[in-house]
């Protein structure tokens, strides 16, 4: 498809499209008619015009215009009147309107320059075509014309359009320059890559390798950003073979970097940790869309490279990996600038007990080890569950249908013993509180050894989950503490 021959189509299709797309078109209606009364030349430019024509949805309007931008978005803010909310970024030279679902963001039309130590340019005015230079990638520099002599017309000055047919990214400019002056253009190049399921152009790629340092200078909350996008992409296994293969993974995330790679001894060698990771993590990507699941199963055997050890016998172990994994997430989280709440907590919980249903099919299901895992596992049992069976990449084809057989028979085993012991939401039917009333105790160490006990044998199904049976037992394992019942 031509440039022509898609223009000659898109005025006619650009109502429906934004109508779709955009929830209303009324809002471009209103910008033309708006453009034209103050006489300046006004766009719709950058990602909304790619998604338009990708036919994604997209509801952040980015508009260009050449002159001021904080003048257009006022008079703009003005003719729609009440609901709408405006904020004007003086310093930035930057205004943005909201009014329900639509937000629209106005700059004036800049050209840029850098210093090498910072990703903030110094900003001129400029043309369109400055623009349009200045921006990051040719799918993203398309723009739209809402002027009324050429509404619809696309200006497309670095054939992004042929870009998106063929699926390359690639910079307007030169691709070393580009990365050099805004190292985050790396970690967007990725992004889209990922995102969209397209290439990265040769040159564009090697730029990425040669400046990979440069990302060093920006912030860890832009890295997790640019990060989290690409782990919520529909492969974001892809996101991270790309970051690996350009070097930039080693720079941001070590811990990751460090699985790759087979090392053999006597003729043995272990499977290459780091495109198992992926296996597993786009694997779960086709059964869940929660963010920290995903990033359950990147972490999940980072402990791996810390465990490795040969045992003449065995082979390759990772003893304990699990446990070493779940002791490096908080550190990592910190570090990264990751959220330091429950969502590493989760995280945390998951690379810790990954190990625990493959355990169950490999050794056998017995009752007391299934309460266990219900108990510890509670309300996350069925997200564990997804990153266990994602985690089940054998090439032996009778391997993983015996252990995927073997999951269903572990699964009914667990339905069936939390429908009899109410153990994921267990609760002990005796609480500290009661104990030290019972034994006349004070908070102490005993106190919670008893609780213990009863914990314990509900778990392991000495007693069952019921209040008689847990005060005897309590009072029986009290008395060979030395403790008498007070009442």
């Amino acid at each position: 498809m031509t440039n022509r021959h898609f223009m000659t189509n898109f005025v006619d299709k650009l109502g429906v499209l934004m109508e779709k797309y955009c929830l209303n078109d009324k809002i471009f209606t209103i910008l033309s008619e708006v453009a034209d009364d103050l006489g300046l030349e006004c766009y719709v430019i950058g990602g909304y015009v790619r998604d338009l024509i990708l036919k994604r949805p997209s509801k952040d309007i980015d508009v260009v215009v050449v002159g001021s931008g904080i003048e257009m978005a006022q008079a703009v803010a003005n003719r729609m009147g009440k609901g709408t909310h405006l904020s004007v970024f003086k310093n930035f030279g930057t205004a943005q309107i909201k009014r329900g679902h639509i937000e629209v963001e106005f700059v004036g039309a800049r050209k840029e320059s850098y210093h090498r130590e910072s990703r903030n340019p110094i900003v001129e005015d400029g043309t369109l075509e400055d623009d349009q230079n200045r921006r990051d990638f040719t799918i993203n520099a398309l723009a739209i014309c809402l002027n009324k002599d050429r509404y619809g017309e696309l200006v497309d000055p670095f054939n992004g359009l042929r870009d998106m047919e063929t699926r390359i990214i690639r910079t307007p400019l030169d691709p070393d320059v580009t990365f050099s002056d805004d190292p985050l253009r790396m970690m967007r190049c990725i992004r889209f890559a990922t995102q969209l399921g397209f290439y990265i152009e040769e040159r564009t790629f090697y730029a990425i390798e040669k400046n990979k340092e440069r990302i060093r200078i920006i912030s860890k909350e832009r890295i997790v950003d640019e990060l989290n996008k690409i782990v919520a992409s529909p492969k974001p296994g892809v996101g991270f073979d790309l970051l690996e293969r350009s070097g930039l993974l080693e720079i941001i995330f070590p811990e990751m970097h460090k699985l790759k790679g087979v090392e053999e001894k006597e003729g043995r060698g272990h499977k290459d940790n780091f495109l198992h990771t992926l296996q597993v993590l786009n694997s779960l990507a086709e059964k869940s869309d929660d963010l920290w699941l995903r990033w359950s199963a990147v972490f999940h055997d980072i402990g791996k490279p810390y465990t490795k050890r040969w045992d003449n016998k065995i082979g390759w172990t990772f003893h304990n990996h699990n446990y070493i994994g779940a002791k490096m997430v908080p550190g990592i989280f910190k570090r990264m600038k990751f959220p330091m709440n429950e969502k590493m907590k989760f995280v945390q919980k998951m690379v810790d007990l990954h190990m625990r249903p493959i355990s169950l099919v490999d050794d056998g299901v017995s009752d007391s080890a299934v309460r266990r895992l219900l108990f510890d596992a509670g309300d996350d049992l069925e997200s564990l569950m997804l990153l266990c069976d994602s985690d089940v990449t054998s090439k032996n084809k009778e391997k993983q249908q015996r252990y995927k057989e073997n999951f269903k028979l572990v699964m009914q085993k667990m339905k069936d013993i939390d429908e009899k012991d109410r153990i994921r939401n267990f609760q002990p039917p005796i609480q500290g509180d009661e104990i030290m009333r019972i034994f006349d105790l004070p908070p102490c160490q005993a106190v919670g050894t008893i609780k213990s006990f009863i914990k314990d044998a509900i778990l392991d199904g000495v007693i069952p989950n019921e209040y008689q049976p847990a005060y005897d037992y309590m009072v029986q394992k009290a008395k060979e503490l030395g403790y008498e019942p007070k009442c």
